[in-house]
């Protein structure tokens, strides 16, 4: 048989018509180094240009005819880009409309040439030491342990708490938990990729992994890591063994031949969402990928999302609860009777002041806020119309209480400034945020330390020792031996934004905050009621996902259905719509944004998703090539067209 003698190439370039496969021919000096996977170089058609790509197979012969150009040059030896996450990534671009080089660019980092030429010649193959199964605790007799087994899906609740992993070190029960699976997954020589938010819970994660597995077996890959740091940790897991790969939500394109879990930390975290092109969430990347590999895949989670509660009744999913129930103490201020009015609306009730000041006697107390700073807005003090910069109309928000209002947009300095509506000059302070309620809290627990974690101020972890902690929403510090209270403020502040996933959101919120408390600590949530009360309370979270499925169902909002963002001119945004052929009652706009951009949001069934996608991403392939054959313009170009599929973004904001 003859030696095959055509790469077909992946080239890396964001063009969409360039989105396929191109054959060239393999020339013999790089015969023996043309294997599929490594980085090449390529020529180009126009002005002799050179581009890069990744060999993706070889063939014996292909499909064009005509003279084939040679591949330049192979970049590399090592395969680099491996085949499982080569079909990740193809699959889960055609699913949303996009480009497979896009996903590549996620998946492989910049190449580090003193790492590779390390890497090389290290030519130690010393297998690791054999992975001890951990138990997961907390959920009926090896149910978990069994679902990996056989590769079955879940929807794990995650039991509420905190636990010490060694050295003074605690973290959430849901590490502990994510740790023992992965753990039992490595027992058996497979592979496990584990995918949390943010830097906040992967340190909690690889502490948790750090107990129970060998240091050699944990591979950290996410964006805060220098190049160097990536690129090792990539180049680690594809020597081969059992692994547990941690990081954020590109760790799920991590290659892992034998993978035997995905697991997913909070998916409901607007984090998982990827911010660039082609917006993959990381939910539905570990759903391909789970489908391509025959992993067994879990969602790990203290609140629900709706996008997994659709699987759990559609029988994808299987949902599991610890057994017995772990119900924390939750007490709404909402839904308790008081005939002081005035105590009713107070920001912090005194039953709330009452068991911040007990709790304060045996350890730490959290204080969870809506926002950081020291007001959130401020307003004219004559009218209360919203203070705005007389530079970009952005609005005014002061840092501290000696600081000078700026503009939190710009950061120009409001020293004169003057209301546009009464011309009034004098200013009040709007809302706390999470410095000003460390000052009021400061002053009425006199001699009581007080510790502010937000965006600026990092703080991950705490001591047992009496203090207050006034965190913003996702920043909660985790608590040796957990709090003894948890304070969950200005929920209806919270409430208050203009969201298709408000309800959800605010639950994930004041869930995360109230599991970490410790055993018997009492939680009060001042001024919400209703229904997001009575999730909290009887800690039946999968109910409210279930109550908010069924509305969208009705509404036919996503998750119920799948959902297109288009935008670009009028012109090519009705001839993609067109093209897509939903129901004209399922076509929403188009909506004028920034002149001459319109935005326009196609509905449409899940099973009509593949033909959706394909008809959008040949309208894009059409406009841009349109586009490169038209005449130069003299003025602005026009906006690019743009596809985005499963984009909550046009329903987040009024």
């Amino acid at each position: 048989m003859p030696a095959a003698s055509i790469a077909r190439v992946l080239v890396d370039s964001p063009l969409p018509q360039l989105d396929r496969l191109f054959d060239y021919v393999i020339p013999p000096e790089l015969a023996e180094l043309a294997v599929p996977g490594v980085r090449v170089k390529v020529p180009l058609r126009s002005a002799g240009r050179v581009a890069d790509g990744f060999l993706i197979e070889v063939v014996e012969s292909g499909e064009y005819a005509g003279v084939l150009s040679e591949l330049d040059s192979v970049v590399s030896p090592i395969r680099i880009l491996a085949p499982e996450v080569w079909a990740l990534a193809r699959k889960a671009a055609d699913r949303a409309a996009g480009s497979a080089s896009d996903i590549v660019r996620l998946a492989v980092p910049t190449r580090q040439v003193r790492v590779e030429k390390a890497y090389l010649a290290d030519d130690r193959n010393e297998p690791f030491p054999a992975v001890a199964a951990a138990a997961v605790e907390g959920y009926a007799p090896r149910v978990i342990e069994s679902a990996l087994a056989i590769n079955e899906r879940l929807a794990v609740d995650a039991v509420p708490g905190v636990r010490e992993v060694g050295d003074g070190v605690w973290v959430g029960v849901w590490a502990v938990t994510m740790a023992a699976a992965a753990a039992s997954v490595l027992a058996d020589g497979r592979s496990a990729i584990l995918a949390v938010p943010d830097y906040r819970d992967q340190e909690q994660l690889e502490a948790a992994l750090r107990a129970v597995l060998p240091e050699e077996a944990v591979v950290r890959l996410d964006a805060k890591q220098s190049n160097p740091d990536r690129y090792r940790g990539l180049l680690r897991c594809l020597g081969g063994g059992p692994l547990a790969i941690v990081g954020n939500r590109s760790v799920v394109y991590a290659p892992a031949e034998n993978l035997g879990l995905i697991a997913i930390w909070d998916d409901g975290d607007p984090l998982h969402s990827e911010p660039l092109s082609p917006y993959v969430h990381t939910r539905d990347a570990a759903l391909l990928r789970q489908e391509l590999q025959g992993c067994a895949l879990a969602f790990f989670g203290n609140s629900r999302s709706t996008e997994v509660e659709r699987l759990v009744e559609l029988g994808w999913l299987r949902s599991v609860s610890p057994v017995p129930l772990v119900l924390p103490k939750v007490v709404p201020t909402a839904q308790q009777a008081t005939t002081d009015r005035l105590a009713a609306q107070a920001r912090i009730p005194s039953a709330a002041w009452k068991i911040a000041r007990t709790a304060l006697e045996s350890g730490p107390v959290l204080v969870q806020v809506a926002r950081p700073g020291y007001a959130p807005r401020l307003a004219c003090a004559d009218c209360g119309q919203t203070a705005r910069c007389q530079r970009c109309e952005g609005p005014l928000l002061q840092k501290s209480a000696r600081s000078v209002p700026a503009c939190a947009w710009c950061g120009a300095l409001a020293v004169d400034w003057k209301c546009t509506n009464c011309e009034g000059e004098k200013l009040r302070l709007v809302g706390n945020g999470a410095t000003r309620t460390a000052e009021d809290l400061g002053r009425a627990f006199p001699g009581v330390r007080v510790i502010i974690a937000d965006g600026e101020r990092q703080v991950l972890a705490v001591g047992p020792e009496p203090a207050l902690v006034i965190a913003t929403r996702g920043a909660e510090p985790v608590a040796a031996g957990g709090y003894r209270a948890v304070l969950l403020l200005d929920g209806e502040r919270m409430l208050a934004r203009e969201s298709l996933r408000v309800g959800e959101d605010c639950l994930r919120w004041w869930s995360n905050a109230v599991a970490l408390g410790a055993g018997g600590a009492t939680t009060v949530l001042v001024g919400v009621g209703g229904a997001l009360a009575t999730a909290l309370v009887t800690w039946r979270h999968s109910d409210y996902a279930r109550s908010e499925l069924a509305d969208r169902r009705r509404l036919r909002f996503p998750p119920a259905v799948r959902v297109a963002t288009i935008t670009g001119t009028v012109e090519s945004v009705a001839k993609a719509a067109t093209a897509a052929g939903v129901d004209p009652e399922d076509v929403l706009g188009p909506v004028d944004l920034a002149p001459p951009t319109v935005r326009t949001i196609l509905r449409f069934d899940y099973n009509r998703g593949a033909e959706v996608a394909a008809s959008l991403r040949a309208e894009l392939i059409r406009a841009a090539t349109a586009r490169r054959r038209g005449p130069a313009s003299r003025g602005p170009g026009a906006p690019t067209m743009r596809v985005r599929l499963d984009d909550v973004e046009p329903f987040l904001e009024s």
